[in-house]
């Protein structure tokens, strides 16, 4: 039988794009999001199933596990891969918005993980693909709380590794640059800034930054190539960057001194 995956946040952008991919590949997809609805653009090939999943409600999380096992009686793949971004100054930010930030970008990823691991281990081989971001890598202005999430995802990947390694589980994470998605619009949600504030300039400076390389970003599709690449993938290997400007910039903040590399972020943000 052809292997099994579970994509969360498959409605839109790098989520859908995996989803149609591994279906388009062969394997059975169980392609999760809040809305069943939002998956009407999934291709409709007999692999795709859709299902609720809210990787902030661990009950949600356990009844689209099950009815995973249900359909399918294995997972053999999980691609953590729902999230948003909180772009602003930190001190504007609300309890409320750093608590969701938290909740859907970590403890969804932990939720999720927790729920499939038992049948992993009752398998004797699986694979967890947790979709962080450069901004896990390499800290960009006026992401702080973002950039925790992401920061925090890479090091609890790496570290699941060792542990999960043993048991024949495989634990890896995806470093993605920029991409073409809504992102920037549906999935990025902004911190208050009241007119005049002291962050006002350099903040819109960091967004002109950001507006200009919007043509130098990698396509969803070309993210989920390697988030494929990432779950056949028999080696050792932990974390994937994707896209150019990923590999890039990180090669490049390997080679520099802290001062040099901090140089090079400010440029970057148009500072």
């Amino acid at each position: 039988m052809s292997p099994v995956v579970l994509i969360t946040g498959a409605s839109t952008g790098i989520g859908r794009a995996a989803a149609n991919l591994f279906a388009e590949r062969g394997w059975r997809v169980a392609a999760t999001m809040r809305n069943p609805d939002d998956g009407a653009t999934l291709v409709k090939d007999g692999r795709t199933m859709v299902l609720s999943l809210d990787v902030t409600d661990s009950a949600s999380v356990g009844v689209a596990v099950t009815a995973i096992l249900d359909q399918y009686g294995r997972i053999d793949t999980v691609v953590n891969n729902a999230g948003y971004g909180l772009l602003g100054p930190f001190e504007a930010a609300t309890c409320e918005q750093i608590e969701r930030q938290f909740a859907t970008n970590v403890s969804g990823v932990f939720a999720v993980t927790r729920a499939v691991l038992p049948t992993m281990r009752h398998q004797g081989s699986g694979t967890i693909i947790n979709v962080a971001s450069l901004g896990g890598l390499i800290p960009l202005p006026f992401f702080s709380v973002y950039s925790a999430t992401k920061f925090a995802v890479v090091g609890f990947t790496q570290s699941l590794s060792f542990e999960l390694a043993p048991l024949g589980i495989r634990a890896k994470v995806i470093a993605p640059g920029g991409v073409a998605t809504d992102f920037a619009g549906r999935s990025l949600a902004h911190t208050p800034l009241e007119g005049g504030s002291e962050y006002a300039d350099t903040l819109g400076k960091v967004m002109a930054a950001m507006r200009a390389r919007r043509g130098d970003y990698s396509t969803a599709t070309s993210i989920a190539e390697t988030i494929f690449t990432a779950a056949t993938d028999s080696t050792g290997q932990v974390m994937y960057l994707a896209g150019p400007d990923a590999e890039q910039a990180f090669a490049l903040s390997q080679r520099l001194s802290e001062a040099e590399r901090f140089d090079m972020l400010r440029q970057f943000s148009g500072l």
